[in-house]
């Protein structure tokens, strides 16, 4: 097991002497046309931009043959160009069998149990009443497609990025839209649980982890909404006189489960159903999104971090200890 500390701990100015997964690669010119490589490197907890200049010992034994998902080890320094850290690289190699490093080590992983949330999901998935959408649930989540919905992230790098994050931002919504249901009556439940549980369903297509995380290229020419919504079309076919009504309206959950046409959703929400899985998807991965932030990107001698572009703002962490006591490993009761 890789033992080092974590990038995300280190300051500007502290030594570098890690392993490190290469996250992008490019060879580029300098303004008088010597070549270096534009490196992203990380480890488990975050990626920094790096350049790797001619003149750096290993540059010539790599420049050609570097490619993401590589590991290399590292020595230098960190440092910070325009707000953000960055690594300053004093000599680099290739990883060795001998250094017992692999690309897991790099990945990181839900700081849930996983067994725990797989045992939340499929105790809620036999509560749904409704027969047929019973079964297509039965039937979409086993085997092989199981795995890989319970290991995929959510995505690469903004809410849930990280292994098995697609299960626990579902589970969150689950848990969201069992108390919007509960708060509201007229909310057909099954039907807004299965589209919680399937709506983001397609990522196990267009999401890959290995080597690390990256859109396929069906995930770039389709993109996980129109993945979901195909198979579970598929399946609905294979069901006898699965209903109409109840097959337009699960697609529907979601085909507009993104809210907005401009935010890659075919169509907006219709249905009391589709308003409320948009909401909750919203909050979990937001939530979830300042989280990491304020975790990772707090700048030095501060509460605030840089500019995050994909909120619009800077972020603040107030330093207000929480008053819950109890840390609960189950969402559920």
């Amino acid at each position: 097991m890789l033992k080092q500390s974590d990038l995300s701990s280190l300051n500007k100015g502290d030594s570098v002497d890690h392993f490190l997964l290469v996250k992008k690669c490019e060879i580029r010119l300098t303004k008088s046309g010597k070549e270096y490589l534009s490196l992203e490197l990380g480890d488990k907890t975050i990626s920094c931009p790096s350049n790797l200049w001619d003149d750096v010992p290993g540059f010539q034994s790599i420049k050609n043959s570097l490619v993401v998902g590589d590991i290399v080890k590292v020595n230098g320094s960190m440092d910070e160009y325009q707000g953000s850290a960055q690594i300053k690289i004093d000599k680099i190699r290739l990883s060795k069998q001998s250094d017992n490093v692999s690309n897991t080590d790099f990945l990181p992983k839900s700081p849930r149990d996983l067994k725990i949330m797989k045992g939340e999901f499929l105790s809620r998935l036999e509560k749904i009443s409704d027969k047929n959408l019973h079964q297509l649930m039965k039937n979409i989540f086993a085997d092989e497609r199981f795995e890989k919905f319970v290991t995929v992230p959510a995505g690469k790098m903004w809410h849930h990025g990280y292994i098995s994050g697609l299960l626990e931002h579902t589970l969150e919504i689950i848990k969201i839209c069992d108390l919007m249901s509960d708060i509201h009556s007229e909310i057909n439940r099954d039907l807004l649980i299965c589209g919680a549980m399937l709506h983001d369903f397609g990522k196990i297509e267009e999401l890959t982890y290995e080597p690390v995380f990256e859109y396929t290229e069906r995930g770039k020419l389709l993109g996980h909404i129109v993945i979901s919504a195909m198979i579970v079309n598929e399946e609905m076919n294979k069901i006898p006189e699965f209903p109409e009504n109840l097959r337009n309206n699960l697609l529907h959950l979601i085909l507009s489960h993104q809210g907005k046409l401009e935010q890659a959703s075919p169509v907006v929400p219709k249905t009391l159903e589709a308003i409320t899985l948009y909401h909750a998807d919203e909050l979990s991965a937001k939530v979830n999104a300042y989280k990491n932030v304020i975790n990772n990107e707090i700048k030095s001698g501060t509460s605030w971090t840089k500019f995050i572009s994909l909120a619009g703002t800077d972020i603040h962490s107030h330093g207000i200890k929480s008053q819950s006591v109890d840390s609960k490993q189950t969402l559920f009761d």
